[in-house]
Order: C-alpha cells, then structure tokens, then sequence
C-alpha cells in the first residue's frame, strides 16, 4: 500500500480566503502576560474583508490577551484530523457592545448562513455581553497535510 506523502503547498491570498472559508475550527494562539503562548480552540468566521472572526466574551483570556498584544496565531484545522491545515498570523482587535452587534451578525451570517430572526440574534447577542475578536492577516505558511516526506514514501 502506499504511505501518503506530506504537502507544502504555498499559496496566494485569494487562495488563502477559499481555504479559510471552507472550514471553521482553529486554535488561536494569544500571549499572555508574561510572554507564555496562551491557546483556545474557537470556530471561526471570514468576514466579508476576509478577517477572521470568533466570537468570544470580553473576559475570556483571548480577548484580554488580545487588548494587550493584538499579536495572534491561528492554526487553522479542517473537519478531521488528517486534513489540510495551515497558520495564519495576524493583528487582532476586540469589539465590545455596543460596537460589536453587527459585527457579530456577519458572524453568524459567515458561519451559518441567515438567522431566522436577527431582532431576536441582535438581543442575545446584547444579553450576553458578547464581543468579537477580527484579525486581519498578515502573513500565512504553506497548506500542509501530513504523511511521509517523498523520499520515504516508497516501499
């Protein structure tokens, strides 16, 4: 049987977007204070500048990791374990209330598709104290999947 082989695949920003909107979970990578990685598993959105969007609670260590040092990492990750995977890095910024109800609202719209009742969205969103982190991306590394290097992929 043959081993599958590893990719590297270098992409453009275009490219980079599809990939990003075709899935939804990542590990984002904040700092904390003292400088240590602080890591959270989140589902992600694509706004329409393509930023990556989650949704969060102002009090969550992302969010004041990110009000400090807007510096963030994502490892963006596909529906299984063996998919395409790539990080992306970016500058961060946080949205509270009132601000961030409608940023919110292309969230879930990016995520999810149309609300049933945005009225109802826009008042669970204000009732939960929610906020928005949005990260505009800076850099990216290649599309990898695991597997053998080629040289080792022969049997």
């Amino acid at each position: 049987m043959a081993r599958r082989i590893a990719t590297t695949d270098r992409i453009g920003r275009a490219e980079l977007v599809a990939f990003l909107r075709a899935n939804r979970r990542a590990v984002l990578l904040t700092r904390r204070a003292g400088g240590a990685p602080q890591m959270s598993p989140v589902a992600y959105g694509v706004d329409g500048e393509g930023r990556v969007v989650v949704s969060t609670y102002p009090d969550r260590a992302k969010a004041v990791n990110l009000r400090r040092d807007p510096a963030a990492s994502l490892c963006i990750l596909g529906e299984d374990f063996d998919d395409a995977w790539v990080q992306v890095d970016g500058t961060a910024e946080v949205i509270d209330l009132p601000d961030s109800v409608e940023p919110l609202v292309e969230y879930y719209r990016s995520i999810a598709g149309e609300h049933p009742d945005w009225d109802e969205y826009r008042r669970a969103m204000v009732a939960q104290g929610k906020s928005l982190l949005r990260v505009t991306i800076t850099g990216w590394g290649p599309v990898a999947t695991g597997g053998f290097p080629a040289r080792l992929a022969q049997d």
